[in-house]
C-alpha cells in the first residue's frame, strides 16, 4: 500500500467540530489549528477516509511507517494521543475505536467537501506554548512517553530521572507536544540550565511563562509546566513547585532532573538507556533492528552517510559499539555523527578512548549536551568535593561493587569508613552511580566510569588507588580459597 503521503487532495473532511484539510495536512477546531505529529496526521487521515470501516492495525501501520520496522506500541501512542487531542469522551463524543483482535475504527459522521481557497495560516490563532522545534525524530521512547502522557494529568506532578545523556530533555519535549491539546492554556518550556542563583527561579519562570504579575497568576491556569534541569536547584525547585500546585489545581508540572526533587505529590518516573541487542540476538539484520539502542545510530548514521545500511557482517560491531555507550542516546549521536570519518571499525577502536571520540558536538545543541563530556561535567560540577573524591576513586572498580569493597580500597582520613556508604548513595541518588535491584552492589555505566577514570589520572593518585585495588581483589581471592580449603578439610574430617 502507498504512504498516505502520496495522495494529494483538495477536499475538507468535516466531522464533529473539526476540519481536515488534507492538502495542507491541517485540522482546526474553529479557526484553530490542532497541533499534532506528521504520523499522527497519516493515521487520522486514513481513519477519517474510511470512516465506518475496521482498518487492521498490520495495515494501518504499513500505509502510515511504509518503509519501517514499527512495533504496535507506536501506533498505541499515536492513537491515544490522538484520541486526546480530539477530546475523545467530552460531551460524550467519540471518534475512533478499537475493535479487539481486528483494528480501528472512526465512529464519527464525516462530510466530504471541495477545498475552494487554502486556508491563510496567519490570520489562525496559534496554539500557546514556547516549544523548540524538533528537527530530528524520537526513537526508542513510545512505551514511557506514552505512559507519561496518559498519567501526567491525572497525577499533576511527575519527574523524569536518570543519568547525563540519557534523553530526559527530549522525552519531556514530546510529552510536551502530544499533550498540547490537552491544556487549554498552553505548554510551556523552562529551562533552568541557564540560572545558577535560586533566587533567579521565580523571575525566570515569570519570564518564561510571559507573565505580567507573579507566579500567582498560574492560580486559575489549565497548562503544563516543563521544568527541565532541576538538579542544581534542587531545594528551591522544591519549594516553588509544592506552592505551584497546591495554588493552581488545574496546573501539572513535568520536571527532569538528575535526582528527585522529593517534593510533596512527586512521582518519580527514572529513565532507562535504550534497548541494546544481546550478544545472542545477532542472528539477522532486523533481530538487531528491533532494539532501539541500534535504531537510533543507525538513523543518525544515514543522516551523515545517505547510503548507509546495516549488513549482517556488521552486527557484533554496532551491537558491540551501542553497549559499550551504555545504550545512552547522546553517546550513541555522537558516536554515529563521525561515521563517515572513522567507519564502523574505526569507531569500535576508539572506544577505549570514549571521550576523543564523543568531542564532535552538536552545534545546535545548548552547550552541556554538545559533547559527553560537557554534559557529564555538568553534573561532575554540582558535586562536593568529598564526592568528587569519591567518584574519581571508585573508577578503579570495572566490575559491580559493594560498599565493603569500596570501603577497603578508598577509605582515608578525608573518606572515613563510615561515611563511604552515605556518598555513595548520594552518588547513586545523582544518576553517576546504578545501585542494584534490592542489592548492596553498585556499578558504573561504562561512559561515567571512563570519565572518573580520567580525572582521578589528573589528579595524579590513579597508580596508587589501582594498586589498592589489585591488592584488596587478591586479598579477596586468598580469603576465597582459603575458605574452600577449610570447607574441603571439615568435609574429609567428618567423613573420617
Amino acid at each position: 500500500m502507498n504512504s498516505v503521503r502520496d495522495l494529494n487532495s483538495d477536499a475538507v473532511l468535516r466531522f464533529g467540530p473539526y476540519a481536515f484539510h488534507l492538502r495542507q495536512r491541517l485540522v482546526l477546531d474553529g479557526d484553530r489549528p490542532l497541533r499534532m505529529g506528521g504520523r499522527a496526521l497519516d493515521i487520522l487521515r486514513v481513519l477519517v477516509e474510511r470512516a465506518g470501516q475496521v482498518v487492521g492495525k498490520d495495515e494501518l501501520i504499513a500505509c502510515v511507517w511504509p518503509n519501517s520496522v514499527v512495533e504496535d506500541i507506536n501506533l498505541r501512542v499515536h492513537i491515544a494521543a490522538l484520541r486526546r487531542t480530539l477530546g475523545e469522551g467530552q460531551d460524550g463524543q467519540g471518534y475512533i475505536v478499537n475493535i479487539p483482535q481486528r483494528g480501528y475504527c472512526f465512529i464519527a459522521p464525516v462530510l466530504r467537501e471541495a477545498q475552494e481557497e487554502p486556508v491563510a495560516l496567519a490570520s489562525l490563532h496559534k496554539p500557546q506554548h514556547n516549544l523548540p522545534a524538533r528537527l530530528t525524530p524520537v526513537t526508542g521512547r513510545d512505551p514511557v512517553v506514552g505512559s507519561l502522557v496518559r498519567q501526567l494529568p491525572v497525577r499533576r506532578f511527575m519527574t523524569l530521572v536518570g543519568p547525563a545523556g540519557i534523553g530526559k530533555t527530549t522525552v519531556a519535549l514530546r510529552v510536551a507536544e502530544l499533550l498540547l491539546q490537552h491544556y487549554r492554556d498552553g505548554v510551556w518550556f523552562i529551562d533552568l540550565a541557564s540560572i545558577d542563583d535560586p533566587a533567579q527561579l521565580v523571575e525566570h519562570m515569570r519570564h518564561s511563562l510571559e507573565l505580567d504579575a507573579g507566579l500567582e497568576a498560574l492560580a486559575t491556569r489549565h497548562a503544563l509546566l516543563v521544568l527541565d534541569n532541576c538538579e542544581h536547584l534542587l531545594e528551591r525547585c522544591r519549594a516553588v513547585v509544592e506552592q505551584v500546585l497546591a495554588s493552581a489545581p488545574q496546573l501539572s508540572i513535568l520536571a527532569t532532573s538528575r535526582e528527585p526533587l522529593r517534593a510533596s505529590g512527586e512521582t518519580v518516573h527514572g529513565l532507562a538507556a535504550l534497548s541494546v541487542p544481546p550478544a545472542s540476538a545477532l542472528h539477522s539484520v532486523a533481530e538487531v533492528m528491533s532494539h532501539s539502542a541500534v535504531q537510533l545510530f543507525v538513523s543518525r548514521a544515514r543522516a551523515r552517510q545517505q547510503d548507509f545500511a546495516l549488513r549482517e557482517q556488521d552486527l557484533k560491531v554496532v551491537r558491540e559499539i551501542c553497549r559499550r555507550l551504555d545504550g545512552l542516546p547522546l553517546a550513541i549521536e555522537l558516536a554515529a555523527a563521525q561515521i563517515d570519518a572513522l567507519a564502523l571499525v574505526g569507531l569500535q577502536a576508539q572506544l577505549d578512548n570514549c571521550f576523543q571520540l564523543l568531542t564532535q558536538g552538536r552545534r545546535t545543541a545548548v552547550a552541556r549536551h554538545q559533547t559527553l563530556k560537557s554534559a557529564l561535567d555538568w553534573s561532575y560540577q554540582r558535586l562536593s568535593r568529598l564526592e568528587q573524591t569519591l567518584l574519581q576513586r571508585l573508577a578503579v572498580f570495572d566490575t559491580a561493587f559493594t560498599v565493603r569493597a569500596a570501603t577497603d580500597v578508598i577509605s582515608c582520613a578525608v573518606l572515613r569508613p563510615e561515611c563511604v556508604a552515605e556518598v555513595m548513595a548520594q552518588l547513586a541518588r545523582k544518576s553517576l552511580l546504578e545501585q542494584g535491584q534490592g542489592t548492596t552492589h553498585y556499578r558504573f555505566l561504562n561512559t561515567t566510569r571512563a570519565y572518573a577514570l580520567e580525572k582521578l589520572e589528573h589528579s595524579g593518585q590513579l597508580r596508587v588507588f589501582e594498586r589498592r585495588h589489585a591488592h584488596a581483589i587478591g586479598k579477596t581471592r586468598w580469603l576465597s580459597v582459603r575458605k574452600v580449603s577449610l570447607q574441603l578439610i571439615e568435609q574429609f574430617t567428618d567423613a573420617g
